[in-house]
């Protein structure tokens, strides 16, 4: 991928969508909000979308 711009995007996104159905699995006795682990889920899934649409090192020819 070489738009930068639309890496970040899907970065985003993937963090987002971790977060939501972290959330949205809670039972209501549970209280609202999202707890530490999910955040940590969302940074990893982020992370790993990041790394892996890098753009490649390798020229095609």
């Amino acid at each position: 991928m070489k738009d930068r711009g639309f890496r970040t995007f899907v970065t985003v996104l993937a963090g987002l969508a971790v977060i939501y159905f972290g959330s949205a699995g809670r039972s209501p006795e549970e209280g609202r909000g999202i707890s530490g682990g999910v955040v940590v889920l969302a940074l990893l899934a982020a992370l790993l979308v990041w790394h892996l649409t890098r753009p490649g090192d390798k020229t095609v020819k």
